[in-house]
């Protein structure tokens, strides 16, 4: 009995040292971190590989983060505008017009208000060749310089988790293709909570591919479920991109690097809200699998490998939907 005692008090010992470290490591904190996008390319060794370091652990501990120096404040607010002129000078006759015609859609229309989506957007097929609405004319060019700051953003950013992972900076960009990856983007409109016919702006869900962003005119509505279980409203800085891992990144990593889960809620929106979330995917001909350096007896594959078309289609989507096959492609555990 006398040894019990002592090992329960030793296990309670560990238990509050270890309380204590959480404390001083910002990965138990319930507050989404920032990374600064040039300090990754900093030419201080140093600074460059305190940068990196954050980075992982934002990738390892949160799945996402928010991303500064990025692409210009004026590009950003250009193309917000440009969203807000999409839904303010066309009118709903104009915009049904791209409502659903075939599985190969390039850009596709969707409106819905009930209790489980509350939203209109409009989606996108953006890279490896840019599609959007001809009117107005505002929108197309500012969204599209946007869009080519954020390619090479993603590039970027594929250099530097790469890093991260232990991989040479041209890692991910190979396994992915990303020079032809599949990018797709939705242009959200979210109603103020008085207009909405429940608080739920769009459910909880992952998304697919490398990673999604996300930029938004005002704050509200966006919460991501922390890897510790708790939900954070993200407080998104102005001119500020919200980065979030994505699926295929998780199935690459065999879940060293895993996709957020998040969902939009609409109880505080005291205006519309506009926002741009953006799917930087791998290329539609891409097996993507679980790789050989990230699996071994500890951690073996914990997801089937497809390509990233089939990935999407998988649950009777289309491509241009974008939706998340995570669930269908994990593997049973074994006994």
């Amino acid at each position: 009995m006398a040894h019990s005692v002592e090992m329960l008090g030793q296990e309670c010992f560990d238990l509050k040292n270890k309380a204590i470290a959480h404390l001083h490591d910002y990965s138990f904190m319930d507050e989404i971190p920032t990374i600064d996008y040039s300090l990754l390319f900093s030419k201080d060794h140093n600074e460059r590989a305190k940068s990196l370091e954050h980075l992982g652990k934002a990738c390892q501990d949160f799945g996402c983060f928010y991303l500064i120096n990025g692409v210009e404040e004026r590009v950003v607010e250009g193309a917000l505008k440009g969203i807000s002129d999409y839904f303010e000078l066309t009118n709903q006759e104009e915009r049904s017009e791209y409502l659903k015609k075939n599985s190969m859609d390039r850009i596709r229309w969707y409106l819905r208000s009930d209790a489980g989506e509350n939203r209109e957007n409009l989606k996108i097929v953006t890279h490896p060749e840019y599609h959007c609405p001809s009117k107005p004319d505002s929108c197309k060019d500012a969204i599209g310089e946007y869009l080519k700051g954020m390619h090479e953003v993603e590039l970027g950013l594929a250099k530097a988790i790469s890093t991260t992972l232990g991989y040479e900076e041209t890692y991910i960009e190979k396994e992915f293709k990303l020079e032809a990856g599949f990018d797709v983007a939705t242009l959200n409109l979210y109603p103020p909570s008085l207009q909405s016919k429940g608080s739920t702006g769009l459910a909880e869900h992952t998304d697919p591919g490398f990673f999604v962003s996300l930029i938004q005119d005002v704050n509200g509505g966006l919460q991501v479920l922390s890897h510790q279980g708790n939900w954070i409203t993200a407080n998104i800085p102005r001119n500020t991109i919200f980065v979030g891992i994505g699926d295929h990144l998780e199935i690459l990593t065999n879940g060293k690097y895993k996709s957020h889960i998040h969902q939009v809620i609409l109880d505080n929106n005291e205006v519309k809200r506009i926002s741009m979330a953006t799917l930087h995917g791998p290329s539609l001909d891409t097996f993507v699998a679980s790789a050989p350096g990230f699996i071994n007896d500890s951690h073996p594959p914990t997801y089937r490998g497809m390509t990233y078309k089939e990935s999407l289609e998988l649950n009777g989507f289309d491509e241009i939907d974008v939706q998340s096959s995570l669930i269908q492609l994990q593997m049973p555990l074994s006994l």
